[in-house]
Order: C-alpha cells, then structure tokens, then sequence
C-alpha cells in the first residue's frame, strides 16, 4: 500500500511531484479523508494482506505524530497488515527531531528513508532544500538511537555546480552514518519546475556529461565496496535492506494507493485519484469516489511495462515468470529485440532470464524503450 502526504514546508527547485507548501489548514481534514478512503476500501483490504506500507509524499512528516498515527490505526482497524510488515515514510531532515522520530518508531514505523540530497550546505541551497548538512547528519544519528534498524538516505548527482569531489564526499559520508540503503539518482530536469525554467533561460550551471558519467561510475563502484549492493538501477542495501515495497513496483505485484495522486494497480488495472488535494478531500467528503481515471493497459503495453520494471532490477527478468503471467515465450516473443541488445551488450541471458550488463543500467532507458509497443 502507498499512502500519499501531499505536504512539503517549502518545494524544491526540480521537484514536480503532486505536493504544495501552503497545506497546513489542510492537515486535519486530508487526515480525515485519508481515513475514510481506507475504510471505503474494505472490499479490497480483505482480499489482501499487506506487507509493506509507504508514506510519500511531499514529505510526510510535515504532518503531526498524532496525524500520522491516525492513519496507520485506521489502516490496521481496516486491512490484515501482517505483523513483519515494512512500514516506510519518508522524511526532510529538516522536519525531524529526535522527539519526533521516537513518535513516529512507536506509531509502528520501522523504515525511514531521508531525503538528505548532498552533505554540502552550498549545494542543499542551490537546490532549494530547507535542510543543512550539519541537520542530515543529525536526522540519520537520531534516527538510529530513536529505533530505526532500517534506514534510508537519498543522493542526488549531477546538480547545478555540483564536482565529482562534491558527491564523493557526500557517498564517504553516507556510508560512515548507521544507513542500511542508499537510493543514488542522477538529477533530471522536468518541466514546470523553476530549475527548467532556469535551464531555459541559459543559467542553470548543471555538470557536463562526462562529469555526469563520472559521478555515476563513482557510485557504482564506490558503494559495493563498502557493503551496499546494487540492486536495482538507483538503489543499494545491505543484506536483507533491499526496499520490500519498491520490489514489489519493480515485480509487476498489486499495490493500492490512497490519497491524492496516489496511483494503484490491481486485478490488472490501473487507476490514479484526484490530483488536488483539496478537490481529492471535497469528493471524499461528499462520498464521491477520488478516482480521476481507470484503465486496463493493452497487452502488448502490460508486457512493456513487466519487461522494463523487472530490467531495472538486477535479478532481472525470469522467462518462467514471464510465461506464467503471458502466457508467451519471451525469448521467441522478442527475439529480434534480445539479438540486437545482447550484441550491443546491454543484456545477457543467464541463469533462466535476462538482466542489464553494467553497460546496461547505464543505459537502461535505450533498453526499456526497444520493448516498447510500435
């Protein structure tokens, strides 16, 4: 289950995800309307049991201890979450303290993962993070005497004035903290952001492609030699760390999100709510339903989007699971495909399936693209 907090205390220069700054008057009622979603579920809820729960947002623990802890009673008043469940919410470091993350490991958290970006004050203000470095550090030490076995950090690479020196004191950093996963992901700028827009009018000062390439091969390299293995594209745990409700994205598994924004799918649909959390509280309030749209993907869609989210892991993609799922023989469904990237060398059968080389998941996107439907 994912369960959308659309609130941030200030938005970050290249965020576009579905959040707003000036939602505080909003908090007690989208609490309320979150609850009542979960409990207009149950149809769903009993035929499930859930073991991973994820707060995203925005940032989530913007929202009051008490809020938080609403939502999670609610949820297991309404759904069979099993006892082992991995309970994730994700964090600005800027908006935890001790105190509250003591709140948070008592209200059933288990998993956090901190949007720290860089150790590096400079470039935390470049960005647009209400963070220093100082209170990254901070918010992972606490974290840890706080409880929390399982932590996460986020690291950004290729941002505006950021050297490859830059992000490697931030990985020798990251790694001498008591973090178990790293999610280290190379900048991308989207529209409507003030960073676009900065692009566009000639003064965002972003790394070249070799400087780029670099820090990603740094990372690569640099995080498997001190415990943390590559496990998908972006990510890399410790034994037993990997993040349970991402695999579950990457492995083509149900997932059902509340909130606004939040998107689901299951019995092989798709459907995303409301946009606006106002509008997504309005509709829940009156007892309409905060389902904006619905669809079944067509299948040869449905097999481009198993085929690139198993590739992004590094188990890659199992022909027997495939078969079981489509009823087809990927190897003869995509031959021609499979003998044009595997002379590229940027995937290699083995082992019963496929997988990227290192090659690969540097280009992971030239991969993913060549399944794609006509």
């Amino acid at each position: 289950m994912y369960i959308h907090i659309p609130f941030c205390r200030q938005k970050c220069l290249y965020c576009d995800f579905p959040s707003r700054a000036d939602g505080e008057y909003l908090f007690q009622d989208y609490t309320t309307a979150l609850c009542r979603e979960i409990t207009g579920k149950g149809g769903i809820l009993s035929s499930y049991a859930i073991d991973s729960v994820y707060f995203g947002g925005g940032t989530p623990t913007v929202l009051p201890v008490n809020n938080l802890t609403r939502i999670i009673d609610c949820l297991c008043d309404c759904a069979q979450v099993t006892a082992d469940a991995e309970i994730s919410i994700e964090a600005n470091p800027g908006t935890i303290d001790g105190s509250k993350l003591a709140d948070l490991r008592h209200a059933g958290f288990n998993r956090i993962s901190i949007g720290v970006q860089a150790f590096d004050d400079r470039l935390l203000a470049v960005t647009g993070r209400i963070h220093s470095a100082v209170e990254a550090v901070q918010a992972v030490t606490e974290a840890a005497v706080s409880g929390f076995e399982n932590i996460s950090v986020d690291l950004m690479y290729g941002l505006p004035g950021q050297s490859v020196d830059d992000f490697q004191t931030s990985l020798r950093q990251a790694v001498d903290l008591p973090i178990r996963h790293i999610s280290a992901y190379g900048l991308k700028v989207e529209e409507g952001t003030p960073f676009h827009r900065q692009q566009v009018s000639g003064h965002l000062d972003l790394p070249d492609e070799d400087e780029e390439a670099a820090m990603y091969d740094l990372a690569t390299g640099f995080l498997p030699q001190q415990g943390l293995r590559r496990y998908e594209i972006s990510n890399y745990a410790r034994a037993g760390a990997e993040c349970r409700h991402n695999l579950k994205y990457w492995h083509y598994q149900p997932y059902l999100g509340l909130g606004a924004a939040a998107h689901s799918f299951i019995g092989g649909q798709r459907q995303s709510n409301v946009i606006d959390s106002g509008e997504f509280i309005r509709r829940i309030f009156s007892g309409g339903d905060p389902v904006e749209s619905r669809e079944v993907p067509e299948p040869e869609v449905a097999i481009a989007e198993y085929v690139f989210l198993s590739l992004r892991t590094a188990q890659g993609l199992s022909f027997q699971e495939f078969t079981n799922c489509f009823g087809l023989s990927f190897t003869e469904h995509f031959a021609e495909i499979i003998e044009k990237l595997a002379g590229k060398g940027l995937i290699i059968l083995e082992h019963g399936g496929v997988s990227l080389t290192e090659l690969g998941m540097r280009f992971g996107n030239i991969v993913f693209a060549s399944f794609l439907p006509d």
